[in-house]
């Protein structure tokens, strides 16, 4: 059975599957926002269906970690969309 673990200093500490460097997140986002199927996911990342849906059902068991993670990634993003339309300061 697919196992999923955090480590400290791997991917920040975010839920992922053992002995690899995918987020359980980015699994769930790619089937439940980008509408891939399970099979896609697995071709996409070489993984295996049963480690899709141990990550689907990590997500949906720990919705409240899920989602305050993809806060965080939504106000990191809007952070570098804000620093990247900053006007440059020019030194005289």
């Amino acid at each position: 059975m697919a196992e999923i673990v955090k480590t400290e200093g791997v991917l920040g500490g975010k839920a992922r599957l053992d002995g690899r460097r995918i987020a359980v997140l980015d699994i769930a986002e790619r089937v439940l926002d980008h509408g891939r199927t399970p099979e896609h996911v697995v071709d996409q990342l070489d993984i295996t269906l049963a480690e899709v849906y141990a990550a689907l059902a990590y997500y949906y068991e720990h919705i409240d970690e899920m989602n305050a993670a993809r806060e965080r990634r939504r106000e990191r993003d809007e952070q570098l969309r804000r620093e990247s339309k900053a006007p440059e300061t020019i030194e005289q």
